[in-house]
């Protein structure tokens, strides 16, 4: 990503996605980031090679979307803003690319193929074969090579020659000039033959062909890459079939579109239907599907008053839904959104290898240069040998002594075609749209290239206890009154007090007081402590419910009548009003089955875990002697959980793990803030990972997932930054003096052309080591 010195500015700054079509390697991302940087107003550009996509930061009053798109049209990379899309839209527009992309595909392969082929019949006598006659014609191969510079190479060409003209060079510049280069050199034999050079008409058939065979099957591969998403968006149906305010299911239902859909509305699903949007169960009984939203494979019982989720698969009941999100505000859509945001954000890495290869067009071209004049006027004079290297001229059907001025420009174009700055554009993104859309197949997303990097140097992870290494659903045990109030006064007391918030202590209170059937009273001027404790007036009185603490800074005095309890691991808040300690309520919360199996593999992938809880230290120890963790913190407000989350950061990177309201600060200041699915919404806006399962156990798939994703990507960086460090010395004659080894340019154009599918198709081996497990 590119930033602007334009920084400083009180403005308000808006974000743009546009659409960039054109875009073939690492050089031209970079090229693209620079334009859009350069303009007046834009704060910072990320561009994405493998999406086709440009975010843009943008000051509204300075510059638009719109004309920032326009130049980059003009510029040869036709683009347009992107405009808000329901995901029916979505789906279509996936389903049209793709179709598109097919036929795109079949077209590359079929002129490839007829390149090569033909090319390769024209060759048959020299190689044993049969004569046929025209097809060993010097004539037919002059006929064949300009017709595949007019077909099938315009575009190259024209593309080469455009990237040149606006001084942003790229991978289809170094083609161009490799390919005309020997076009016109060949053709000069022809037409001179007193100059003693030979034509090589078949160099630039064979290298077009490569080139185009190479990246027919990288954009195959690619789009095998992103068929999860397209998935995901394929997920809602077009169709939803209202019934307006639900009182019985024997209502046909009229359909209308899903987007058309309001919040409050009653919508009918029969089994086989997808649930098209969010909403809750308001009549009737069923299984859901919820696998490809969440990864979950065994369906989930829903009843009256239970959630569902737009995309999920109604399997065996007709059911009546309440809509309570529609549009972009459904899970499905904000899955999808985050999704495309985790593939678009860079690995730091990955910024860098942009930079690199901005300039690498430039390079390369000098490079090549320098090849063609050390060659010319040093290297025959020095290694004289060269030149009796003997080679099958094909045009002319007879072995050949190149002369010191094709010698050396074949040795050029080969530098010049064999570079692949490609390998390097797709290195990352295409790792990262494989390892996020394996993450969302199994309920994990994850945010970007540049969480992955830091999970790579993660050495510590923190857990919140409530509703993260606990079930988050408390349980009344105990109720404890000290005063002439009977223990029913006080659970309704406290069920009052706690009625203005929604921590899981104030549900286990008020579950205590519904099954008691036990009213509330009146109340109001409710105030919330965040990690301390509530507060709010009933009945003429101020009434305090928190922790031991919070209540002694209140002045309310606090004997020790709760030890034994805590000692069981309990939970334990004090009820006061006017100073005056009215009892003590007592809550349990039960380990989730997997916590104890979570921390052991954190533990085995070398992770120091460490508890932060805001609960009494007596409980805190209880819970991390049966995880067996060693590393407690207790008696934490929210606040101090950020600053201890800092402290740590001293020494190495931190993950936390947490889902509450009071986890927010710990989880933007953690390096990696990872988030489960049942937790408020502000956790999940802040944490980097969310997992949607709300299953521990995924803690340490998103940790492994993120670990193999990065080791994918520095596998792809290290193939094609080595590929070119080798690659282009070898074509360059560094291996003829000696060896005798000439790399010719189709040859060279070969291996630039698969060097780019090797790197998608190490890509799609991440899939391997996370095989589908539904």
């Amino acid at each position: 990503m590119i930033q602007s010195p334009e920084k400083t500015t009180l403005q308000p700054i808006k974000t743009a996605t546009l659409d960039v079509k054109g875009m073939k390697c690492a050089g031209c991302v970079s090229a693209v980031e620079r334009q859009l940087s350069e303009n007046a107003g834009v704060t910072s550009a990320c561009v994405n090679l493998v999406t086709e996509v440009a975010v843009v930061e943008y000051l509204p009053e300075v510059v638009q979307p719109e004309n920032l798109a326009d130049k980059l049209t003009d510029i040869g990379f036709p683009s347009q803003p992107r405009v808000s899309q329901t995901i029916e839209q979505l789906s279509q527009k996936a389903t049209q690319k793709r179709e598109t992309e097919q036929k795109e595909q079949i077209r590359g392969l079929v002129i490839a193929g007829l390149l090569l082929f033909f090319s390769t019949l024209g060759h048959l006598e020299h190689s044993g074969g049969p004569s046929i006659p025209i097809l060993n014609y010097i004539g037919f191969h002059w006929a064949l090579a300009t017709l595949a510079l007019l077909i099938p190479g315009r575009p190259i060409l024209v593309d080469g020659w455009r990237g040149l003209w606006h001084k942003i060079p790229n991978m289809n510049t170094l083609v161009a000039l490799g390919t005309l280069s020997a076009y016109l050199t060949s053709c000069i034999a022809l037409v001179f033959p007193q100059l003693g050079w030979e034509c090589f008409f078949d160099e630039p058939v064979m290298l077009l062909g490569f080139i185009l065979l190479g990246r027919t099957l990288e954009a195959r591969a690619r789009s095998r890459a992103g068929v999860a998403l397209e998935a995901l968006v394929a997920l809602q149906p077009p169709i939803a079939y209202l019934i307006g305010h639900a009182h019985s299911l024997d209502q046909s239902g009229i359909a209308i579109p899903v987007e058309q859909v309001k919040v409050g509305e009653c919508l009918k699903v029969l089994p086989g239907e997808k649930i098209p949007v969010d909403g809750k169960v308001v009549i009737g009984e069923t299984t859901i599907d919820e696998s490809l939203l969440t990864g979950e494979s065994i369906p989930v019982v829903k009843q009256f008053g239970d959630i569902v989720t737009a995309g999920s698969l109604n399997l065996s009941g007709a059911i009546a839904i309440q809509a309570t999100g529609i549009g972009s505000d459904t899970t499905l859509a904000k899955i999808i959104a985050s999704v495309e945001e985790a593939q678009t954000r860079k690995a730091p890495v990955q910024q860098l290898v942009d930079t690199v290869a901005g300039y690498f067009a430039y390079s390369v071209i000098t490079f090549a240069t320098l090849t063609f004049l050390f060659w010319y006027f040093i290297g025959v004079k020095l290694f004289p040998s060269v030149l009796n290297v003997m080679e099958m001229n094909h045009e002319m059907g007879m072995m050949i002594t190149p002369s010191p001025m094709i010698l050396s420009l074949k040795l050029a174009i080969a530098v010049l075609v064999i570079a692949c700055p490609c390998a390097l554009g797709l290195a990352t993104p295409t790792a990262m749209l494989v390892g996020t859309s394996i993450g969302a197949e199994r309920g994990i997303l994850i945010k970007g290239g540049d969480i992955l990097e830091k999970v790579h140097r993660l050495k510590t992870i923190v857990f919140d206890k409530t509703g993260t290494l606990t079930v988050g659903h408390p349980q009344v045990t105990d109720c404890l009154s000290l005063t002439d109030v009977s223990e029913d006064a006080l659970l309704q007391l406290a069920a009052t007090v706690e009625s203005g918030t929604n921590h899981p202590l104030a549900t286990a209170i008020l579950d205590a007081i519904q099954e008691k059937e036990l009213p509330l009273l009146s109340g109001s001027d409710y105030q919330t402590e965040a990690g301390l404790g509530v507060s709010a007036n009933v009945a003429g009185k101020r009434v305090l419910l928190g922790n031991r603490d919070w209540l002694k800074a209140q002045g309310v005095i606090i004997h020790n009548h709760a030890e034994p309890l805590l000692e069981q691991g309990k939970t334990v808040v004090y009820l006061a009003s006017d100073e005056q300690l009215l009892g003590m309520i007592a809550l349990q919360d039960q380990l989730r089955p997997d916590a104890l199996s979570t921390v052991r593999q954190l533990k085995d992938l070398g992770l120091e875990v460490i508890l932060i809880t805001g609960d009494h230290d007596v409980i805190a120890q209880a819970i991390a002697q049966q995880l067996g963790i060693t590393h407690v913190y207790a008696n934490i407000r929210p606040q101090q959980k950020a600053e201890l989350i800092q402290s740590f950061q001293n020494h190495s990177l931190v993950a936390m793990v947490g889902d509450g309201i009071n986890d927010a600060p710990a989880l933007a200041q953690a390096d990696i803030g990872i988030a489960l699915k049942g937790g408020t919404e502000v956790a999940i806006e802040t944490a980097g990972i969310i997992l949607m399962r709300d299953r521990l156990s995924d803690v340490v798939e998103s940790i492994r997932l993120s670990l193999g994703t990065f080791q994918k990507i520095r596998q792809n960086l290290f193939w094609a930054l080595g590929y070119n460090l080798i690659a282009i010395p070898i074509a360059a004659g560094l291996l003829l003096p000696r060896f005798g080894f000439i790399l010719s340019p189709a040859v060279a154009g070969a291996f630039m052309a698969f060097s780019s599918v090797t790197v998608v198709t190490n890509s799609l081996l991440l899939r391997r080591q996370f095989p589908n497990v539904k």
